[in-house]
């Protein structure tokens, strides 16, 4: 994203929330056409319900050898996209998907219709010195609504949804779509806000997530089986099973992979090593921040279905630091090889790190509804951001450092 440039592909607002089915649940065997015979002993599926994907300890394949290419390219080579099945898979619960979409020639502009956004500029005190202050954003997951509202509340944007938060930095801990109602249309404000931050001295930035490798799976590579542990997958039944919304899809545009593509898996802010998984995964993609980044867009840019559901299947994995026993030595292993004092994190719902979904005392005290702020955890080195918003839960926006 260009600095101060006009967004390309971004919405002029928010669309109409429609009510979706936020105990959004699916089984966590693959549909009939895609399940194959015999499996891997020990290892879960990929896709279903929280939390499968795969749990942390589980024997896993062992991680194939990317050698390194001498020229890989710089754009992707040109692959059609997979049209959505007419049926849905057997168990798959839908949510509404009459979103109203904003086209082309749907707004005017300074060159007439189209849909492009005009960033608004917002003069800043060039003798301010130093960083404003960091703010973090957990798993979206298409709640566009929840997200305007929670940033608001931290005066991050205006009653329009442009930034006001000057100088100030924030981060976005990756999933911005399927299971909710809108994840373009988060893309989209994503992508206005880093413009519009960018202009105002500050930034917007955002991190992968799973969520992402599994929609640029499901776009470029549709019904093509790829190499799973857990027998015949493809991405397109991976993302239906996960959420998948087809108005997504429909709206998703080349800009919207291009942004994806791009986005790095791991920072360092102010001491906090930011990451989207619970995971200790990122360790072998680098021994440094830079190598991680540099070496997942590398693999993204081979343009293949195996290498990249490896990516997906990785960055699945989670609870690496729950256990009471084993959790603060993962943290302290990430900590040591890529630097800061805490891991921040999303991926699991904090509802499921505390146990409290799934058991049978049938106490709705202990839901998700009661998760009102992050949870820290593993001796106090891992901050976890998935408020649970998918299952009626919190959409955390929360300034670091904590002050707990």
């Amino acid at each position: 994203m260009v600095e101060g440039s006009m967004t390309q592909g971004a919405g002029q607002g928010p669309a109409m929330r429609t009510d979706t089915l936020r105990d959004f649940r699916v089984p966590v065997t693959e549909p009939a056409p895609y399940t194959a015979s015999v499996g891997v002993p020990g290892e879960a599926p990929v896709y279903g319900e929280y939390p499968a994907y795969y749990e942390e300890g589980a024997p896993v394949p062992p991680r194939p050898v990317y050698a390194p290419e001498a020229a890989p390219p710089t754009t992707r080579p040109d692959a059609p996209a997979a049209a959505a099945p007419d049926e849905e898979p057997d168990g798959y619960t839908p949510t509404q998907r009459d979103l109203p979409v904003i086209g082309r020639g749907a707004t005017e502009g300074p060159g007439g219709p189209g849909d492009t956004v005009q960033v608004h500029y917002v003069p800043q005190d060039q003798e301010a010195t130093g960083p404003g202050p960091l703010y973090v954003v957990g798993d979206v997951h298409g709640y566009l609504d929840e997200l305007l509202t929670e940033l608001r509340a931290q005066g991050l944007i205006d009653a329009d949804g442009h930034w006001s938060a000057g100088n100030a930095r924030l981060w976005f801990l990756g999933d911005f779509t399927d299971r909710g109602p809108d994840g373009i249309g988060v893309i989209d404000l994503v992508m206005r806000l880093s413009a519009e931050a960018a202009a105002a001295g500050g930034y917007c930035k955002a991190l992968m997530g799973n969520h992402e490798l599994l929609l640029i799976g499901a776009k470029r590579f549709g019904d093509t089986p790829v190499v799973s542990g857990a027998g015949t997958a493809t991405f397109q039944a991976a993302w239906l099973l996960n959420g998948g919304q087809r108005t997504d899809m429909e709206r998703l545009q080349d800009v919207h992979l291009q942004w994806m593509s791009r986005l790095d898996a791991a920072t360092l802010e102010d001491g906090h090593l930011l990451l989207h998984s619970d995971t200790t995964a990122y360790l072998d993609y680098g021994n440094s921040i830079e190598d991680v980044n540099d070496t997942i867009h590398e693999l993204l840019t081979r343009n293949d279905a195996d290498i990249t559901w490896d990516l997906f299947r990785k960055f699945t994995k989670r609870f690496a630091f729950r256990d009471e026993e084993t959790g603060p030595q993962a943290v302290r292993e990430l900590l040591g090889t890529y630097g800061g004092g805490r891991v921040v994190h999303g991926h699991s719902p904090i509802p499921y790190l505390l146990g409290e979904v799934g058991t049978e005392d049938g106490d709705d005290a202990h839901g998700p509804e009661s998760v009102n702020g992050p949870h820290v955890y593993a001796d106090g080195l891992a901050i976890a951001m998935d408020g649970g918003v998918t299952m009626a839960g919190k959409l955390l926006v929360v300034q670091l450092p904590l002050s707990d």
